[in-house]
């Protein structure tokens, strides 16, 4: 960043500290109607801002403020106010004595400043500010419409949960702490934001994950200097080590189940205020390419299913480039039969392959993009169309070949198999780079663009973590959960990710058997 942006940058923020009116760290004021006009000042022209000013026990002045829909207003009536109203307040009565004897709100604390009150009107906690008392109250009775928790449409499963993430932060620690419910389970807090104030939460298992790994995370968060965080996808961008590479660095998901499993191996999430989507860190390529179902199948039909996903993202990845090499500069690899066939299908194409397979694949993606923007229903029907209807069209007009539209066809199947919708999109983008290899230097740009491709995904690092781990750097005794899908009995060692972690996750001589008895010792 350049000097005049950095100035720019400084001046900005000064102006955003002066629209707040009030420095950080301001304390309250004893006298109640400075309070209250500092705080009207603060939210002027703000219609859903509620002052509600009443006397507790007949006398003392009390000034009630909160916002409209973020609210249980009911609660605050029934549990604050009217109790309030029927209670004698003693004039050396302090506000810790409230606390004990009168409010029966369960989450209460006080607030000395001015941010303390501002962050809990926000956050849709109430605040009472007592007339010569230089402390306010908040109330945990905050409330406002959510999504209910429903099954995540990008990763469904035919064995395991049902239940994904929603936009409310509190409902995905809920979550979270049901799935694992030892204290040993952390989760620290923070705000990202200056304008919208995102609550994030840093959740880990102290004693499974990496301390400096949790420093280094802390670290970046606390880094972040933005107006606002509106999605998890703000802070990945700014989290990652290698921001320039194609593939995501930082694991996303929907599903509590998936963080779970990825908490228990000693990675940590990041939960953000407003989205479903947690991100997971550190992460590696083999993680990307991993269902959750494939832990809940049986480890054969499990392993079969992923080497048929890693086999089809091999596909994905170089199927066109192989065609417009095999095509263009390599005829003699063809069976003759095949190549008669072929040559016999591209005769009334006007275009060299390369050409062609560019047409389509970008037809592909615009029917593909155009799908998940469109209405569920009208998004299936124009799938349909465009590949019976658009596809058959262009054959039959001598635009593309036959052939070409099978190869095209094979690798959007083959790409919808990469379970993870982001390393889907890194392979798709991959693909064009690797079609113009293909096309002006045949199977050697095509090798040239593989040893660039691994070249570069040996190179980057998640957090500190190899990003092709455990193939590179080896590491034989975790291929038991990445080449394969080991059974659960034989998966004694937890994954080394960074520095000290627990080695051991389960009991020795698990392997079940008729000669085993019920007795675990």
């Amino acid at each position: 960043m350049s000097r005049n942006a950095r100035k720019w940058w400084r001046s900005h923020k000064q102006r955003v500290q002066q629209q707040q009116a009030v420095p950080s760290h301001t304390p309250l004021h004893r006298e109640l109607a400075e309070n209250e006009q500092q705080l009207r000042a603060l939210y002027a022209n703000c219609a859903d801002v509620v002052f509600r000013s009443f006397r507790i026990g007949g006398s003392t002045r009390a000034l009630a403020i909160y916002i409209q829909g973020l609210t249980n207003n009911e609660e605050l009536e029934r549990t604050v106010l009217s109790v309030l109203m029927k209670t004698k307040l003693p004039k050396d009565s302090a506000i810790s004595k409230l606390l004990d004897n009168v409010v029966s709100v369960s989450k209460t604390h006080e607030l000395a400043t001015f941010e303390d009150c501002l962050e809990s009107v926000a956050n849709g906690y109430p605040i009472l500010l007592i007339d010569q008392q230089q402390r306010a109250l908040s109330f945990g009775l905050a409330r406002w419409e959510k999504r209910q928790i429903e099954e995540p449409m990008a990763e469904g499963v035919i064995r395991g949960p049902r239940e994904g993430f929603t936009e409310s932060l509190q409902v995905n620690t809920a979550l979270l702490r049901r799935l694992i419910k030892t204290p040993a389970l952390k989760m620290e807090q923070m705000q990202i934001g200056g304008y919208t104030k995102t609550q994030v939460v840093l959740a880990y298992v102290d004693g499974l994950v990496d301390a400096d790994l949790v420093t280094e995370v802390r670290a970046r968060l606390n880094r972040i200097d933005i107006d606002g965080v509106l999605e998890s996808g703000y802070i990945e961008e700014m989290i990652e080590d290698y921001p320039a590479s194609p593939f995501p660095q930082i694991l996303t998901t929907e599903r509590p189940d998936v963080t779970c499993g990825n908490l228990l191996e000693g990675r940590i999430a990041i939960l953000v205020d407003g989205t479903p989507f947690v991100m997971i860190a550190p992460t590696t390529l083999f993680s990307l390419l991993q269902s959750s179902e494939d832990y809940y199948q049986r480890s054969i039909a499990s392993t079969a299913i992923r080497w048929l996903r890693y086999l089809f993202t091999v596909i994905s990845f170089l199927l066109p480039s192989l065609y417009v090499a095999l095509i263009t500069y390599h005829h003699e690899m063809v069976p003759t039969s095949l190549l008669i066939s072929m040559a016999a299908s591209r005769e009334s194409v006007p275009f060299p392959a390369l050409v062609e397979a560019l047409l389509l694949e970008i037809t592909f993606e615009a029917l593909r993009e155009a799908g998940v923007r469109l209405p569920k229903q009208a998004g299936a029907a124009l799938s349909i169309v465009g590949a019976l209807v658009i596809g058959q069209a262009a054959v039959q007009a001598g635009l593309v070949s036959a052939p070409m539209v099978i190869v095209v066809a094979i690798t959007g199947i083959a790409s919808f198999m990469i379970p993870h919708y982001i390393a889907g999109i890194s392979i798709r983008l991959l693909r064009f780079p690797l079609m113009f290899l293909a096309g002006t230097l045949g199977l050697l740009g095509i090798m040239l663009g593989i040893i660039v491709t691994v070249i570069h995904l040996s190179t980057i690092r998640s957090l500190g973590v190899p990003y092709l781990t455990p193939v590179g750097p080896m590491k034989f005794s975790e291929w038991k959960d990445t080449i394969v899908r080991a059974p659960w009995w034989m998966m004694n060692e937890r994954p080394h990710l960074t520095g000290d972690y627990q080695k051991i996750r389960q009991g020795a001589d698990q392997k079940p058997g008729p000669e085993k008895g019920g007795d675990p010792a």
